[in-house]
């Protein structure tokens, strides 16, 4: 089965992009050829830029609150373990103190780093980082490879705190959902939204033997997945066959 999750609203876009950053930037840094190092700083320096935004951090510590008082609501209710609740409320606790403790906007350490400062600025340009136009960079290189891990380390930990909100933000909300299996005639599926009730994220699961791939849009009123899928040339085109995916929406 493959998984596709669709947001409903930018800052579950801008979570879901950091997330996505986050796990590959702990995969290259966990390698030891130079090249995935290279990429690993690539990769760091779109997290900065993707976090860039000013209101990041207040946003996440505000939706970390939100989450805890709502956890601290369902004390005492019947069914609810309260184990399970004070490890919920714990690891936010963790992240929010985690967040909110961090100096500045996300980032903002590594955004002054003139020696990774240099590098930023000559990534994007193709075959910016030749040993000509940078031979510091060069150098770094040919270190072992423990000692880029350790460099690679020492920046990464700036932004952990980041990660972790992130982390646990995006795990209470697919928590939250529950899986149905639907039905898609004609490779089409649409759904009325309750009103009252925000959703924020749709996720889907299909089977990759169907060869297929969900066009998903929404808003708050309705969503709708259009089955489509590739020809040779990689361009997708819509079906007509009747088919099914399971599908959660998270609030």
């Amino acid at each position: 089965m493959i998984l596709y999750e669709h947001p409903f609203n930018e800052s579950i876009r801008t979570m879901l992009r950091l997330e996505h950053l986050f796990k590959r930037l702990g995969e290259l840094m966990s390698r030891e050829s130079a090249l995935d190092h290279h990429f690993a700083l690539a990769t760091l320096f779109e997290v900065l830029d993707v976090a860039a935004r000013a209101d990041l951090k207040s946003e996440v510590l505000k939706e970390l609150e939100r989450h805890r008082a709502q956890m601290q609501s369902f004390r005492g209710h019947p069914g609810i373990s309260e184990a399970v609740l004070d490890d919920v409320v714990e690891r936010i606790e963790r992240a929010f103190a985690g967040l909110n403790g961090m100096q500045g906007k996300a980032g903002q350490a590594l955004a002054t780093h003139e020696w990774l400062t240099g590098i930023r600025s000559r990534i994007s340009i193709p075959a910016g980082t030749c040993a000509f136009d940078l031979p510091g960079y060069y150098a770094w290189q040919h270190f072992s490879a423990q000692r880029r891990q350790n460099d690679l380390r020492k920046w990464a930990t700036t932004l952990v705190p980041l990660a972790e909100a992130v982390g646990v933000l995006l795990n209470l909300l697919r928590d939250n959902g529950v899986p149905q299996r639907v039905a898609a005639p004609g490779g089409q599926y649409q759904q009325r939204l309750p009103e009252g009730k925000t959703y924020h994220l749709l996720r889907l699961r299909i089977d990759e033997s169907l060869g297929l791939v969900p066009e998903i849009s929404g808003h708050r009123l309705m969503v709708s997945v259009r089955l489509m899928r590739p020809d040779e040339e990689g361009r997708l085109k819509p079906v007509a066959e009747d088919a099914s995916f399971e599908m959660a929406l998270c609030a």
